[in-house]
């Protein structure tokens, strides 16, 4: 299903060379400035047309149905041409947000099936690579070392730490063991409204939520040769009228119910513990882009913990 090397090559280097400069929750504070809206394919996909140029007949509005109700995400046709962006935010025209958070409905913050057919628990470890100029490092102890103990895991890859991981990015995605999901454009909280999280100002509007989700999502499909499926917001913050939008793109908005290292912040001994309190059907949140932190020797810890628990480690999406 992966596309060949040379398409996969092609599609990093652009990503390498773009220069992304927009900051995030693991970089420094940005400021409130408003920030231009940018064309979601605008790094290594082709411009896409602009409302004034879709075909005629092309719909001008797009019902997003309440998340909660919703039934599993709308995967559009590969076949068929990309989502009408303008029309799906036009659908959502003039509606308020009513709820703000990381744990709405619609988001996945626990496993489906918590067991194995044999009884034994599920849990799931992600690990989010966010990017920015405080945060683009690469956690290569923590990744070798769940390579080494062949623990599977489920990585959200943000377009800025791409670009600057191209390498690192080729292997990561054709090695079976990952799971890759979509960490976004900018690494932004999804809004409507602009609404901020830990003082970090989200989308402004329902395009540019769709944007933030689709620009990296034309990324990723390039890379690893299919759409993804997963999402999951900068800071992890979402309204509900966002949560709906992302569905409404074929992708599975993720949260957490066990942070498992604080935003890269907690000392190894910390994450060892928070990560060893994960029961069956757990979503673990970690980070993969903060090398200096206590997440490797922490996490590696804690996985024999919980193996020795008799914990089985699965994909989100598994």
């Amino acid at each position: 299903m992966r596309h060949d090397a040379v398409g996969r090559r092609a599609a990093l280097l652009a990503l390498g060379a773009v220069g992304l400069t927009a900051l995030s929750a693991c970089a420094a504070r940005p400021s409130r400035a408003p920030r231009p809206r940018a064309s979601p394919t605008s790094i290594i996909a082709p411009p896409r047309p602009s409302a004034s140029t879709q075909p005629s007949g092309a719909p001008t509005a797009v019902p997003i149905h309440s998340p909660a109700s919703a039934g599993p995400p709308r995967h559009p046709d590969p076949s068929t041409a990309p989502p009408d962006l303008d029309a799906l935010a036009a659908g959502v025209a003039g509606r308020t947000p009513t709820a703000w958070g990381t744990d709405l409905p619609g988001i996945r913050r626990t496993l489906d099936a918590p067991y194995d057919t044999d009884g034994a628990a599920r849990i799931a470890l992600t690990f989010d690579a966010c990017g920015g100029s405080r945060g683009r490092g690469y956690d290569s102890a923590l990744i070798e070392g769940l390579m080494a103990a062949q623990v599977p895991a489920t990585l959200f890859l943000n377009s800025r730490w791409i670009a600057a991981n191209t390498a690192v990015a080729a292997q990561l995605v054709g090695n079976p063991l990952f799971s890759i999901g979509n960490h976004g454009t900018a690494h932004v909280p999804l809004s409507v409204t602009g609404r901020a999280a830990y003082d970090i100002p989200g989308t402004g509007s329902a395009r540019e939520a769709l944007d933030e989700v689709w620009g990296n999502h034309e990324n990723l499909r390039l890379l690893i040769g299919r759409p993804p499926t997963m999402f999951r917001a900068g800071t992890a913050h979402y309204d509900d009228i966002a949560v709906g939008l992302v569905r409404a793109l074929g992708e599975q908005p993720v949260g957490f119910s066990v942070n498992g290292d604080g935003g890269a912040t907690y000392s190894a001994a910390t994450v060892r513990s928070e990560v060893g309190t994960a029961t069956a059907g757990a979503i673990v949140l970690a980070h993969m882009n903060q090398p200096s932190s206590g997440t490797a020797a922490g996490m590696l810890r804690a996985i024999g913990d919980l193996r020795a628990r008799g914990v089985r480690f699965v994909h989100v999406d598994a």
